[in-house]
C-alpha cells in the first residue's frame, strides 16, 4: 500500500492529509494557516474593540488578542481612541498560545520595531524625523515618533520658549 497512487477527486480540491487514527482522507486545516513565529510583525484587521483588549484577524487559526497595555506607548488610554473594527494594523507577535491557548500581539511593539527601522533610514539619509508631542515635561517635550522621544526645550526654538504647552498635539 506504500508505493500505491491514490485516485481521488478530492485532492484536487484543496489540502487534505491522512487521518492518523482512521485512515481516512480528511481536511488537513493546519497546513491552510499562515506560519507565524514570535517576535514576527504581522498583519491584521480589528473585529472587535474592548475596555482591556482588542481582537485581530491575521489570518490565523484563531483571532489574536492585544491587551491594552500593549496597544500604545501613552499611557491611560482608552482602547476605543486608539483603533476602530476594521482598521488594518501591524501588531508583533508576543505568544503563540498563552496558558489560555491564545495568540498575544502588542501593536505598540510592531509599532516600535517599524518606528527604529524608519528612524534609521532618515538618519542614514540625514533626514529630519517629525513627530506628535504628546507630554510637556520639565526640561522639555515628549514626543511620539512610533517610540518615545525627548526634545529638550533648549531645541525646540532659536529663541527660548516660555510655554511649552502651546506645541502639545
Amino acid at each position: 500500500m506504500a508505493n500505491e497512487t491514490i485516485n481521488d477527486p478530492r485532492l484536487e480540491e484543496g489540502v487534505w492529509t491522512t487521518d492518523p487514527e482512521s485512515g481516512e482522507l480528511v481536511p488537513d486545516y493546519e497546513s491552510t494557516f499562515p506560519t507565524i513565529e514570535e517576535g514576527q510583525v504581522v498583519n491584521g484587521t480589528v473585529v472587535r474593540v474592548d475596555k482591556d483588549e482588542v481582537l485581530v484577524d491575521i489570518g490565523y487559526k484563531s483571532e489574536g488578542v492585544i491587551p491594552v497595555s500593549e496597544l500604545s506607548i501613552r499611557r491611560s488610554i482608552n482602547p476605543a481612541d486608539e483603533v476602530n473594527v476594521g482598521d488594518d494594523i501591524a501588531a508583533l507577535v508576543l505568544t503563540k498560545e498563552d496558558a489560555e491557548g491564545r495568540l498575544i500581539l502588542s501593536k505598540k511593539r510592531a509599532r516600535f520595531e517599524l518606528a527604529w527601522k524608519a528612524i534609521e533610514g532618515a538618519h542614514e539619509k540625514g533626514e529630519p524625523v517629525t513627530g506628535r508631542v504628546i507630554e510637556v515635561v520639565k526640561g522639555g517635550l515628549i514626543l511620539d515618533l512610533g517610540v518615545r522621544g525627548f526634545l529638550p526645550a533648549s531645541l525646540v526654538d532659536i529663541r527660548r520658549v516660555q510655554d511649552l504647552d502651546e506645541f502639545m498635539g
